[in-house]
């Protein structure tokens, strides 16, 4: 599959070096926010080949069968929003997106997508967008939707928020309330262009998970001390009062971004939340990034590709 915009990535050890050096910290979190360039046509990749000479991008792909609740299991293309998990951030190589190992959109034969499981690898070059990017958190949601919503697709994929609940202390996550408006906000971009678009939100993982799975490797611990995710992952052997606070206070506001996430998704028709399903998953040390010890790894992504190809396709959405 064709990716057009990617961000380049570094190689060679001296790009590590000085990319450490200088900490990409906040790169390495997926923590930051977006850096020189990035604006709302930079770091955006997408699935599709470019359209063939007077082709609309927009034409309205054909309809679908529906089941009897009005969802539509077999959507005809996938649009992509979120932050750097979908972006695929670390997959492959240390700082650099590698948005073909994502769970939504990617081309990976071993991850097989969301994308190319509803649509099968060629329609999937064709009929798919990954308007994600690293480092983005809820406030930014409504441009990417607004971008996506240009796609005319039949579903789009949302996995946003670990960002808001990861700064660099608990008094700078994201207020509950700000997270709903803008989720809120997203949704009535999508809604003001794509009013049938099916949506399927994922959850936000359990970060206090991945600190406990983790913090029993070294290695891991010492990358997560650059500046990993710091309002979870800090000081990450420490146990005492106020560290068990700290992360307690973050698994909270996850849990709290969680229910806005299925408050809003139950007042629209064509929106369906995950049940959950994200945060309750066991990421495994094999699951994560052999760069960050926080990320998804190529075999995490897939299990990202299977929950949500299973929340999708059935008949009715999780409990």
């Amino acid at each position: 599959m064709a990716e057009r915009a990617t961000r380049p990535r570094m190689r060679g050890a001296g790009a590590v070096a000085v990319a450490l050096s200088f900490v990409g910290v906040a790169a390495l979190a997926g923590c930051a926010g977006e850096g020189p360039g990035d604006g709302p046509g930079d770091g955006v990749s997408r699935n599709a080949a470019a359209p063939s000479p007077g082709a609309s991008s927009s034409a309205p792909p054909s309809p679908s069968p529906t089941s009897a609740s009005g969802w539509n299991p077999n959507p005809g293309s996938v649009a992509a929003v979120g932050d750097s998990i979908t972006r695929g951030f670390d997959a492959c190589s240390m700082l650099a997106d590698c948005p073909e190992v994502s769970w939504a959109t990617g081309s990976d034969r071993l991850v097989r997508s969301v994308a190319v499981r509803l649509l099968g690898e060629a329609k999937a070059a064709d009929r798919s967008w990954n308007h994600a990017v690293s480092g983005a958190r809820m406030v930014q949601l409504p441009e990417q939707m607004a971008l996506a919503a240009k796609e005319r697709p039949e579903l789009v994929t949302v996995m946003i928020g670990a960002n808001d609940a990861c700064r660099d202390s608990v008094r700078l996550m994201t207020p509950v309330e700000d997270f709903r408006a803008s989720f809120e906000a997203s949704m009535r971009q999508l809604r003001a262009v794509a009013p049938k678009a099916q949506v399927y939100v994922a959850s936000v993982p359990d970060l206090k998970r991945l600190w406990s799975t983790g913090r029993t490797n070294e290695t891991g611990k010492r990358i997560w001390e650059l500046g990993v995710c710091r309002s979870m992952l800090a000081d990450a052997d420490d146990l005492g009062p106020a560290a068990v606070a700290r992360r307690e206070a973050v698994q909270e506001r996850v849990v709290a971004y969680n229910k806005v996430l299925r408050d809003v998704c139950a007042k629209d028709r064509y929106c369906r939340y995950d049940g959950g399903a994200v945060f309750g998953f066991r990421f495994t040390g094999a699951q994560l990034s052999p760069w960050d010890w926080f990320h998804p790894s190529r075999d995490g992504q897939a299990r990202l590709a299977e929950i949500a190809y299973r929340n999708i396709t059935a008949a009715e959405p999780p409990a």
